[in-house]
C-alpha cells in the first residue's frame, strides 16, 4: 500500500471497466475519478500549478483564481489547501451544490455568476470576472485552464501512455470535449504512436466547440459556450454530439448495473456507444475516458424532481438515441 504525505500524490490510473455486461458491446472505460479530487482534473490542476510555481508566477501569498464549472475547482481547492495557498473559484448557477460545498469545505471561496454574458454565456461572464479581478489586484494568479498548455500536457504525459500500455491493440479512443485539455493531450500523443488510432471527440448538444448554435446546457462538465483556445481539430478523426437527455439515460443505465458515474462520463459513454453501433464492427478495441464519478450529481442527474422539471416525466422511459456525427470540414 502506498504511503503519501500530500493528497495529489495518489491517483489510480490503471482501472478500467468493460461495459460488455451493461451494453452488450465491449467498451473499456478508463476510470479517472479515484483520487482525492474525485476526477481527471487533478492531473491538469497539478501540472498547471507546478508549472506556475516553477516559473515564479505563483509565490507564497498569491491567491489562486480560476473559472470552473466544478471538477477543476475541486482539484485546485485540494491543491491550494495542501500547498498553503488561498483559492477563489468563479463558477455559475449550474454548478452542483455538493461541488460548491466541497470546495468550501477545503477552505476555498466560491463566487457564483448569476447572469450569462449575451454572447459568451456563463463561461464568458466568468472569464470577464476573473480578468477584471486580476487587473484590479496583483495578488490574484489566474491559472487559465482554457489556454494553459499544461492542461493538455498532463494527459500527453500520463493518460495517453497509460491507455497505450494497457491496450497495445487500441483502435479507437473516445474523449469528452470541455476545455479540450484531455482530448488534445491524448490526440497529440496517439498521433505520434506507432499504431493508427482513431480519436473521437464527444461533445454536448448546445456546445459551440465544433460550431453550431449555442443551446441550453444544464449538466456541467463537457461543452463550451466559446471555442476552446486549446482545440486543434486536425488531430481529431470524428466528433459526435450527445443530447443531455441521453447523457442522463446513460448515467442511469450504468447506475442500474452498480456503476455510479458523473454527467461527463454519461455523455462520453452514450456518444461512444452510438458511434460503435453505427460502425457495427464487434472486433474493434475501444476505450473511453470516464472523467468523473456520480456522487456530486445526486441532486441533479440522479434526482427525480430535477430531471422531471428540466427534461419531462418520461426522460428515463425513452431509449438512448443513435447519435449522428458532426459534419467534418472537407
Amino acid at each position: 500500500m502506498p504511503v503519501i504525505t500530500a493528497p495529489h500524490q495518489f491517483n489510480e490510473d490503471e482501472l478500467y471497466v468493460d461495459l460488455q455486461s451493461v451494453y452488450g458491446r465491449s467498451l473499456f472505460l478508463k476510470c479517472e475519478g479515484f483520487n482525492f479530487a474525485g476526477s481527471i482534473k487533478l492531473k491538469a490542476a497539478t501540472e498547471m500549478v507546478d508549472a506556475a510555481e516553477r516559473s515564479g508566477a505563483l509565490t507564497p501569498g498569491a491567491i489562486l483564481v480560476e473559472s470552473s464549472s466544478g471538477n477543476l475547482g475541486v482539484a485546485l481547492s485540494m491543491l491550494a489547501a495542501s500547498k498553503g495557498y488561498r483559492f477563489l473559484c468563479v463558477t455559475d448557477s449550474r454548478c452542483n451544490l455538493s461541488t460548491r460545498r466541497l470546495m468550501e469545505a477545503l477552505g476555498s471561496h466560491v463566487h457564483i455568476i448569476a447572469e450569462p454574458d449575451p454572447v459568451g454565456g456563463f463561461l464568458g461572464a466568468r472569464i470577464d470576472f476573473v480578468r477584471a479581478l486580476c487587473a484590479s489586484d496583483e495578488r490574484y494568479v489566474w491559472i487559465n485552464q482554457y489556454a494553459n498548455p499544461g492542461n493538455w500536457m498532463a494527459h500527453y504525459r500520463t493518460t495517453a501512455p497509460a491507455i497505450a500500455r494497457q491496450f497495445p491493440q487500441l483502435d479507437v479512443l473516445f474523449v469528452g470535449a470541455g476545455t479540450t485539455g484531455t482530448l488534445m493531450g491524448c490526440a497529440r500523443w496517439f498521433r505520434e504512436w506507432h499504431r493508427r488510432v482513431e480519436v473521437v471527440a464527444v461533445d454536448s448538444v448546445g456546445s459551440v466547440t465544433f460550431g453550431g448554435p449555442p443551446g441550453r446546457r444544464m449538466i456541467p462538465g463537457l461543452g463550451m459556450s466559446i471555442r476552446p483556445p486549446l482545440l486543434d481539430e486536425s488531430y481529431l478523426d470524428d466528433v459526435v454530439r450527445v443530447e443531455e437527455a441521453d447523457t442522463i439515460r446513460a448515467c442511469h443505465r450504468l447506475a442500474r448495473s452498480g456503476f455510479l458515474f458523473g454527467g461527463s462520463t454519461g455523455t462520453v459513454v452514450s456518444g461512444a456507444m452510438g458511434w460503435l453501433a453505427r460502425r457495427g464492427a464487434p472486433a474493434i478495441t475501444a476505450v473511453a475516458v470516464a472523467p468523473d464519478l456520480g456522487e456530486r450529481y445526486l441532486d441533479t442527474v440522479y434526482q427525480t424532481n430535477w430531471l422531471e422539471d428540466l427534461y419531462g416525466a418520461d426522460v428515463l422511459d425513452t431509449e438512448e438515441r443513435t447519435h449522428t456525427p458532426v459534419p467534418r470540414p472537407a
